[in-house]
């Protein structure tokens, strides 16, 4: 049987432990089986100065505990060595990796978290309905994007976010895109090669259950686009939206199209403060209606004004698309350029890190730019998929041709 490859991790999660379990075989058993594509958390009973732990023959850690994945089906010789002076231990053991009994979706199968910054298109996308709790909008999204249901979510302005996740895990596979997103962006029809239109980039991060809990709530990485080591690039940006005075009164611009141009105050962490307007296309609340808090804040990476008024009136703006690695940001016929790598993750500080895969998939909003009459700058979404789950009667492409 063919030997696939495999990713692995260290964690300090239990699984399959039992305090009826031998201390013989170290609360490991001599045989697994586990279906491609879900995680095995390994969690020896015995300490020792130092571990090692090979599979077919080869070390991947030197921790205590360690968790096992594996991209495809087979059969793994895995080796767990206690290396102590006084009490070593050798023990082998196999995984047989299965097929799994339910065929796995190659999209969206749950939303973790919607939590979208205000915008023009908040309260429509998903649509609020009276009464609907956060509870209620967070399902709503989920149906929207899940599947092949394609019906598009907004993030709204700088920092809004949403997280989500498949029916298994998504693997790392070396020197291949491992998922894509859909966004709404286009080009202008007259420049096309600028590569200049709609193009409202939105940042993804990524996160592995390492404490197996199912739950986002391991670290987050950020998949490093073109743009995140330039110097204009922003880390740690931080915007603050205030819910908008019942008692101001509007005011309109000269253009027409704004007829509150002081509607949503903002503050960000550079010192700046500003307002997000209210135009003429779209008159329900930006603020969402199902927040209770007067404040709300977000954290994370702050991208290049990509708008320019060709006009130089405030009446024709194009947003030009980044060069890769960002939602929304190119039109969805451009697979590549609308696909991910999890080998771009980088840590807090910048630096690359290795995930053997990913549960977890955030993406917000990566601009703080009022375009006029086009409004603020928002990412929006209507679907992921897995690039290494075949779709049905399509067969994936062979890696080596």
């Amino acid at each position: 049987m063919k030997k696939a490859a495999f990713a692995f991790i260290t964690t300090s999660a239990l699984y399959g432990c039992s305090d009826e379990i031998p201390m013989v075989n170290l609360g490991i058993d001599d045989v697994y089986y586990i279906p491609r594509m879900q995680k095995l958390d390994l969690h020896p009973a015995l300490i020792g100065e130092r571990y090692e732990w090979y599979v077919d023959d080869v070390c991947v850690s030197h921790e205590k505990d360690y968790i096992f994945l594996a991209a495809e089906e087979g059969c793994y010789r895995l080796e767990f060595k206690i290396i102590d002076s006084e009490t070593p231990y050798d023990f082998k053991f196999d995984i047989h990796v299965l097929h799994e009994e339910v065929e796995y979706s190659p999209y969206i199968s749950k939303v973790y978290e919607y939590c979208p910054a205000p915008g023009q298109f908040i309260n429509k996308m998903p649509r609020y309905e009276e009464g609907d709790t956060y509870e209620t909008i967070l399902q709503k999204a989920e149906e929207s994007i899940s599947g092949t249901n394609d019906i598009m979510i907004s993030l709204g302005g700088y920092g809004g976010y949403v997280t989500f996740g498949f029916d298994h895990t998504v693997i790392n596979i070396p020197g291949e895109k491992d998922f894509r997103i859909w966004g709404n962006a286009f080009y202008e029809l007259l420049n096309p090669d600028q590569r200049g239109g709609s193009a409202e980039p939105g940042i993804v991060m990524v996160s592995y259950d390492t404490n197996c809990n199912g739950l986002p709530d391991d670290e987050w990485y950020e998949l490093a686009g073109s743009e995140y080591y330039k110097a204009e690039t922003r880390h740690n940006y931080t915007i603050t939206y205030r819910r908008p005075d019942p008692d101001r009164i509007p005011e309109e611009d000269d253009s027409g199209f704004l007829d509150d141009i002081n509607y949503i105050p903002w503050s960000d962490s550079d010192g700046a403060s500003g307002h997000m307007a209210k135009n003429t296309f779209h008159n329900q609340s930006y603020y969402p209606l199902w927040i209770k808090a007067d404040n709300i804040s977000f954290t994370g990476t702050r991208l290049a004004p990509n708008g320019i008024d060709l006009s130089g009136t405030g009446r024709y703006y194009v947003l030009y698309a980044y060069d890769w690695g960002y939602v929304d940001n190119h039109p969805n016929e451009y697979d590549e350029l609308n696909s991910f790598d999890i080998s771009w993750a980088v840590d807090s500080e910048g630096n690359k890190v290795h995930l053997p895969g990913v549960d977890f998939v955030r993406v917000y909003t990566g601009l703080n730019q009022y375009c006029g009459w086009l409004g603020e700058t928002s990412t929006e979404l209507s679907r992921a998929q897995d690039l290494h789950i075949a779709l049905p009667g399509i067969p994936l492409p062979d890696p080596l041709k």
